[in-house]
């Protein structure tokens, strides 16, 4: 097939990286501008790239929804937790609310740390509870 021979211009940075690519990809410089012209020229390709856009956001946009109703399953979790416990857990004694006070400090610092431990590490009950469900992903 005939072609039309065209001389352009190009910047000279522009220039470098159109020699080094088409050495990498072991192809002519004609090859790679040709293409670039055509995409560029092409009506369908302004259509592919918003389609291609539309497809990540749809993408993004799922995942943000999963990040919402986890983050409400977590909220709602707590304060379920959390309501449960203070109408069940009887109130102490005066005499022993002092070692219970203690005895929960140090809990608590041993809970922070065991987090800070898990976080660290990138491990998550919900990954955990998610490999107990799915066990082959």
């Amino acid at each position: 097939m005939k072609k039309d021979r065209l001389n352009v211009y190009f910047d000279p940075a522009l220039s470098d990286e159109l020699d080094a690519l088409a050495a990498r990809r072991k192809v002519s410089k004609s090859q790679i501008v040709e293409a670039a012209l055509a995409a560029f020229l092409s009506p369908d390709g302004a259509d592919q790239r918003e389609a291609a856009i539309v497809r990540r956001l749809d993408r993004l946009t799922r995942a943000v929804e999963r990040l919402e109703r986890d983050q409400s399953i977590g909220n709602e979790a707590v304060a379920l937790f959390v309501k449960f416990w203070l109408t069940t857990t009887p109130p102490l004694p005066d005499g022993m609310r002092e070692a219970a006070q203690a005895s929960g400090k140090e809990r608590y610092d041993g809970f922070v740390e065991a987090l800070g431990r898990r976080l660290a590490k990138g491990a998550t009950l919900t990954k955990e509870v998610s490999a107990d469900i799915n066990p082959d992903s």
